[in-house]
């Protein structure tokens, strides 16, 4: 055999085993999100839009009842947790990227990235001690500073990459200008910088929505309860899912089904808007 047809039966060998590895990877996603779609949509269409509004039902209950109070506080809890987390990642990206050879700018880069891993258990229990005991009742507030924990870390290094990624030539230009590292950051910078802004606030917001093992320790679960202010109990949709599923109740299961179809679509519907709005940035 040829060396020119020798290499090509390898490239398209070489090729075959990446698809069929491929495949094999992205198997389980799959099927993980068809199940979502198949058993979360019979519920939503048994449920109707009032699954969105209603309280959820009774053990024994014929009615599938909603998810009401636990998307309200999934929602309040994003939001929150972006306000408290996504300004420290932001201040911590800067002082890293613009201050490189200090010891505080190391440090704080180091020490972020090493939140990923500490289980995310320990943050909920860590809050529990901080803020739960003190204020005497589980509250927003509490589950909303054990998230912002654990997003920080995952939107540093997406705010600290799209930083330092600025060409050097823009730095040089916006200092030539006479602005200062202040002015030439919000003016120049941010603009240069927003897509991995962005994508840091998704991946803060997709940590928010779907962690659990913070609000154990932290939100109380008030599934029958509207919000009712940021020091009060409240619910999230991956907790209400995480309770339910270990109920014996079979109209349980079906709320946890049609709960986590509503958490897929909700990330779906935030990752395709900010996509939409954030254009590419051409340097």
């Amino acid at each position: 055999m040829k060396s020119s047809s020798k290499r090509f039966v390898l490239d398209k060998l070489f090729k075959y085993i990446v698809i069929t590895l491929s495949i094999i990877a992205l198997t389980p996603l799959f099927l993980i999100i068809a199940s979502i779609i198949v058993n979360g949509g019979n519920t939503l269409l048994e449920a109707g839009i009032s699954f969105l509004y209603n309280l959820p039902p009774s053990p024994l209950s014929t009615s599938i009842g909603g998810i009401g109070p636990s998307l309200i506080g999934t929602l309040l809890l994003a939001t929150t947790t972006i306000v408290i987390g996504l300004p420290l990642a932001f201040f911590t990206a800067v002082l890293a990227v613009e201050y490189p050879d200090s010891i505080i700018g190391r440090l704080v880069g180091v020490l972020t990235r090493s939140f990923v891993e500490i289980p995310t258990i320990l943050i909920g229990v860590l809050i529990y001690t901080l803020m739960v005991i003190p204020m005497g009742r589980f509250s927003a507030l509490a589950g909303a500073f054990a998230l912002a924990i654990v997003a920080l870390p995952y939107m540093y290094t997406y705010v600290e990459r799209a930083l330092s990624s600025i060409p050097w030539t823009y730095r040089e230009a916006a200092y030539g200008l006479g602005l200062d590292k202040f002015k030439a950051l919000i003016h120049v910078f941010i603009g240069i910088a927003r897509r991995g802004i962005v994508a840091g606030i998704l991946i803060g917001l997709a940590k928010a929505s779907g962690e659990t093992a913070p609000l154990l320790f932290t939100i109380g679960g008030s599934k029958y309860t509207y919000f009712r202010g940021l020091d009060q109990p409240i619910d999230s949709i991956p907790l209400l899912i995480y309770e339910f599923a270990q109920t014996p109740y079979e109209i349980y299961h079906r709320v946890a089904w049609g709960a986590a179809l509503v958490l897929l679509l909700i990330y779906l519907v935030l990752f395709i808007t900010l996509r939409a709005f954030v254009k590419r940035v051409e340097l």
